[in-house]
Parts: C-alpha cells; sequence; structure tokens
C-alpha cells in the first residue's frame, strides 16, 4: 500500500468523474489472465487486492486504482535455440539460406508453440487520483509503467487531460543551485546521496553515499561544471526520497512518525488497515507534493486551461 516511487502528473482540465461512474468506466477493462496463446494483458484489478472488492477504492476524496499486468516469460536462449535448428533444417532441405521474411515467420511459430507451456509474472502498478490537489500519483518504478497506467485509464475514461510538470528553470539547475548554498523555501533538508554529471554525452559520472553534500569534495565537482541530477532529500521529519531531474520520486520512505499514527487500528480488520494506511499515505503525499512543487515555482492548479 505504501508508495516507493512516485510520477506526479497534473490534470489539465478538472477532473470531474463521480466515483461511481468512474467504478463503471473502469470495469469495462478489469484484468482477465491471458489465454494459453497471449503474450500479455493488462486491465484493472481490485484497488485493495484480494482484501478488496471494488475497483476503485475511495478516502477523504482520494480514489485508489490498481492495474494488473500479466506477461508469460519466454526464455530467450530457447527461443534462440530453436529458431537456428529451424533455420538449419531448412538449409539442409533446400540448400539454400532462410530469407529474413522465413525467420521472423520461423519465430512466431516457435512463440505461438511456447505460449501455453510459459510461465506467467504478474505486477501491480497502483495509483491514486487527487481531485482536490488535481494531480495523479502513480507508484512506478518506471516513467514506461506510469504512462502505461495513464494510457489504460485514458482507455477507460475516452480522455485523460493530463501533463508532466515542467518547470521554467530546469531541475538539474535549481538542485545544483541548492548544493552552492541555495535555501529551501519549505521543510527539506538534503540527505547524504547524490549523482551528478559532467556536461556532453561522455561526460564524467559521479555517484557519491554517505557524503556531506555541503563538503569541499562536492564544491570542487561542482566547480568542474557538473551538474546534479539526482539527490537525496528529507522533508518535514515525514519522510525522505531520492529526487531526480525529471522530477520523479525514487526509493520514497516514510518514517515511523507516520506509520505510527494508525498502530490504533485493529490490524485483524484488514481492510479498515488499508483504508487507513491509504488515507494517511495520500494525505501526507499531497501535503509533499505541493511543498516540493513550489521549490520549483510551480502550482498544481496552474495547469488548468482557462
Amino acid at each position: 500500500m505504501w508508495f516507493k516511487n512516485l510520477y506526479i502528473f497534473a490534470f489539465t482540465r478538472p477532473f470531474k468523474w463521480s466515483f461511481e461512474e468512474l467504478e463503471k468506466q473502469l470495469s469495462e477493462n478489469t484484468f482477465t489472465p491471458c489465454a494459453s496463446t497471449e503474450l500479455s494483458h493488462f486491465g484493472w484489478t481490485t484497488a485493495l487486492g484480494k482484501h478488496g472488492n471494488s475497483i476503485a477504492h475511495i478516502a477523504n476524496n482520494n480514489i485508489l486504482l490498481c492495474a494488473r499486468k500479466e506477461e508469460k516469460i519466454l526464455p530467450a536462449p530457447v527461443i534462440k535455440d530453436q529458431l537456428e535448428e529451424k533455420i538449419a533444417q531448412l538449409e539442409h532441405e533446400h540448400g539454400r539460406s532462410a530469407t529474413k521474411k522465413e525467420k521472423e515467420q520461423f519465430k512466431e511459430d516457435i512463440i505461438f508453440e511456447l505460449l501455453p507451456r510459459a510461465f506467467s509474472r504478474f505486477t501491480d502498478t497502483h495509483g491514486y487520483i487527487s481531485p482536490e490537489q488535481n494531480i495523479i500519483v502513480i507508484n512506478a518504478s518506471s516513467r514506461g509503467k506510469a504512462e502505461d497506467f495513464l494510457a489504460l485509464l485514458r482507455k477507460s475514461l475516452g480522455t485523460l487531460p493530463v501533463t508532466s510538470f515542467s518547470p521554467d528553470t530546469a531541475p538539474d539547475e535549481i538542485m545544483t543551485d541548492w548544493l552552492t548554498g541555495k535555501n529551501f523555501i519549505g521543510n527539506f533538508r538534503l540527505g547524504m546521496e547524490a549523482e551528478l554529471n559532467a556536461l556532453g554525452d561522455d561526460g564524467a559520472i559521479i555517484r557519491v553515499k554517505n557524503q556531506d553534500l555541503t563538503s569541499d569534495e562536492i564544491k570542487h565537482h561542482l566547480d568542474a561544471e557538473k551538474y546534479v541530477v539526482k539527490l537525496a532529500l528529507e522533508w518535514d521529519e515525514s519522510l525522505s526520497f531520492i529526487l531526480c531531474d525529471d522530477l520523479a520520486i525514487k526509493r520514497l520512505k516514510f518514517f515511523d512518525v507516520i506509520y505510527e499514527q494508525n498502530d490504533d487500528i485493529d490490524s485483524d480488520d484488514i481492510v479498515a488497515k488499508l483504508d487507513a494506511d491509504f488515507a494517511l499515505m495520500a494525505g501526507e503525499l499531497n501535503r509533499f507534493i505541493a511543498a516540493l512543487l513550489a521549490e520549483f515555482s510551480l502550482k498544481t492548479d496552474s495547469y488548468l486551461e482557462d
């Protein structure tokens, strides 16, 4: 339930779907397992997993969703070996090399034959919509997975007017300024980890961990025209994270003081615990995201079209 990586998008028009309307639309694209000859399937599953029974879950007007993907696992070496056997057989029987089209057909036939025996890998991607904050927040390890989540939501709703946040000053410039003495405007403080790049495609890459980021060593790198692309930060004595130069959040960790706020919830009532955890997490993340965007002179409602 507790998100670990964040990709944050702003709505360019107010999100006006009611919870009931959203549930109905999402139900048109619920997850179903792959058929025996299908490579993958992607669809919505219950937001609270096996403990819930609805596609969406709402708490404090934040709406939790979960997209599930099944992918068949086909070992590349197995496909390669069988392909080489078919090519060798054709060359032996016909005394000529296989054409590109024949090789492609052989590969398709091999995959089709192997699929019914392939193992499946399932991955769930959670995200939540905050209509009041005008954002959608996706717990994904890569932008590609976040975009897949958005694409499924767009397919379900017919439209999805969202955009990435784009500050006037590049994030890497602002993060670099933080290491050269520029003060934060909010309750942020530097961690002890960073990645710095030199200019150019072949420029040096410096990664430091357990390092005082205000030290002379780091200053020397900055003086050598390196810039910050990843930076460890803490916020409001509530959480820590790695900020990337595309404003993605990695390795998000909530401090114990946050988790402890739900200690009084009966652990045997799993649904109540999940509901309380989501409400608490989304509330903290909404505050955190607003504070983080302010550091880049951004506001979520500034993306709304007139």
